[in-house]
């Protein structure tokens, strides 16, 4: 990364462990999923096509939101990214003037790294603290402990995931699936409630 016209070099630590909350959360999801489909004993029948629906719709709901996870990065603001504890990530450790946020968007991880300068106390600008995105731009405020600092550079490297791409054709399937199953459900029940005999 060049700054102030030196490369600075940077690789995560191999005695630290570190998860991807989205990558986390994705799984909880999915294991969530996972548990509503088989809590029940082998042995049980479903007694009406609404129980079944039900069951569609819990899990549906958990497909989607593990899909989610994957392809709606958080939006955060800098002083949570700064609190993140990213940045004891890396060794050499990172200086202080530099602020590093990881997530998924879609099937690529991505890696920001903010390059920050502190704001004078008798500065004029007027100082307006940036709201949460994804993605901050130079100019971008905040207060951090009793300091005011701005963005003034920001530096982004994407890598795509084949897997990520394959999980997210999964859960996309998965949901195509059991939509088809509602709809078969849904016929059958509209058929035997309407018996003309």
């Amino acid at each position: 990364m060049p700054r102030n016209n030196q490369l600075l070099h940077f690789a995560f630590r191999e005695d630290k462990q570190w998860k991807l909350q989205q990558i986390q959360d994705a799984r909880n999801h999915v294991s969530q999923a996972i548990y509503l489909l088989t809590s029940r004993d082998q042995s049980y029948q479903f007694k009406t096509g609404a129980e079944v629906l039900k069951l569609m719709d819990a899990v549906m709901l958990q497909l989607t939101r593990a899909r989610n996870r994957l392809t709606t990065p958080a939006t955060l603001t800098l002083p949570e990214i700064a609190a993140s504890g990213l940045t004891r990530m890396f060794a050499p450790a990172l200086p202080s003037d530099l602020l590093v946020n990881v997530y998924i968007n879609l099937n690529k991880l991505c890696l920001t790294v903010y390059q920050l300068h502190a704001l004078q106390p008798n500065s004029t600008k007027n100082f307006r603290p940036a709201r949460g995105a994804v993605l901050h731009s130079p100019g971008a405020m905040f207060e951090w402990g009793s300091q005011r600092l701005e963005v003034s550079h920001v530096h982004k490297v994407e890598c795509v995931i084949p897997w990520l791409n394959d999980a997210l054709v999964y859960f996309t399937v998965s949901l195509q699936l059991c939509q088809q199953l509602k709809d078969k459900i849904s016929v059958f029940s509209s058929y035997w409630s309407y018996r003309p005999f």
